[in-house]
């Protein structure tokens, strides 16, 4: 079953603006207005595990009117639940706090001689609007990659849990006016809906899957020592193991916590792109690994067009993929499926 209400950092607790599920929360800041608010929906449903260990949010008026922040969490290990919260309640805020912080150290202003800080070999006049959006850019990326390193070490401090070997995944995006910031830690996964030449709908994916059996990702565990290998009754999942235990057959190369894997190669460094928004496109899906093991990013993207309204998507994503779990693994355990749907226009696809 779907699940209901929690809260989202001391600057969300108790705010009248939070609804949807215990696992899956939308927080709208107070200050937002009505018409910047963006379509949109999620969802969360447990498998077999009988504790959801997914969490997602959006967060509209992040960091602006028009901002909207989105995210899915997989946790896993024992104490997977926890890491997935902490990170989903703290990390929007920490990210506008270290992106603050880089436009005090980094700010675009003028010098005496009239001339950008950031861009001291150019005049005034060949200081081009692409120069400012990829300074931009860069900020939120170095804001972004700041933000993981410090949750990392904050969930590491936290105490009476032990998280090492208990994690979480993470996709999140930022829109900022026509411009898409994803920043991809771990095998969630983020896809774009966007209208063909001939009036149909083709899935794009934005992130890369960061598992073991990428070979710079497993060259990079190796040179830490860290052994990559596939058990023999799966020998389609490559796992990182420590270097002399068979343990504990992490499915994936970046995450939140794992700390006996942070000296053999798994990292918490996301994989951090840009995509500037088109007219063809229409939504995007952001998915735990519960809902791409059985789905393909184009089947995703048809549940979305099929859905009722945009109300209804994120929900649709996740019912498709408990029911292809029982269909072609019948005998398997499934696994949490958690997914958030942003839309670019308003009922655009549902007229």
């Amino acid at each position: 079953m779907g699940i209901c209400i929690s809260k989202v950092s001391s600057e969300i607790h108790n705010a009248d603006s939070i609804h949807g599920h215990q696992n899956a929360v939308v927080f709208t800041h107070s200050q937002t207005n009505h018409k910047h608010e963006a379509s949109l929906s999620l969802y969360s449903r447990e498998g077999a595990k009988c504790l959801n260990q997914d969490s997602a949010i959006i967060y509209q008026g992040f960091g602006s009117g028009d901002g909207v922040f989105g995210g899915v969490f997989d946790g896993h290990g024992p104490n997977g639940h926890v890491v997935s919260e902490f990170v989903r309640n703290r990390l929007p805020l920490l990210l506008l706090s270290q992106k603050e912080s880089v436009d005090k150290v980094n700010g675009v202003d003028f010098n005496d001689e009239g001339v950008y800080e950031s861009f001291r070999d150019k005049t005034i006049d060949t200081v081009t609007t692409t120069d400012l959006v990829d300074e931009d850019s860069r900020k939120w990326k170095e804001a972004i990659t700041s933000s993981f390193k410090v949750l990392d070490k904050e969930i590491k401090l936290l105490q009476n849990f032990d998280f090492s070997c208990s994690g979480t995944t993470a996709v999140v995006t930022i829109r900022k006016g026509e411009d898409l910031i994803i920043a991809n830690l771990g095998d969630s996964r983020a896809i774009l809906g966007t209208r063909t030449e001939n009036n149909e709908i083709k899935a794009v994916q934005l992130t890369t899957d960061l598992k073991p059996s990428i070979p710079s990702e497993a060259d990079r565990i190796r040179s830490c020592n860290g052994r990559v290998l596939a058990l023999k009754n799966e020998p389609h999942i490559e796992r990182v193991w420590l270097p002399m235990e068979d343990a504990p057959g992490l499915a994936m190369s970046r995450s939140f916590g794992d700390f006996l894997l942070k000296d053999h190669g798994v990292i918490s460094v996301p994989d951090v792109t840009f995509h500037r928004l088109t007219p063809n496109d229409q939504f995007m899906v952001l998915a735990t690994d519960g809902v791409w093991d059985v789905l393909s990013n184009n089947e995703v993207a048809c549940i979305v067009l099929e859905a009722k309204s945009e109300e209804e998507a994120a929900r649709g994503v996740v019912e498709g993929a408990m029911g292809a779990w029982k269909r072609k693994f019948p005998s398997a355990k499934v696994d949490d499926c958690t997914a958030v749907c942003l839309f670019f226009h308003h009922h655009g696809i549902f007229r």
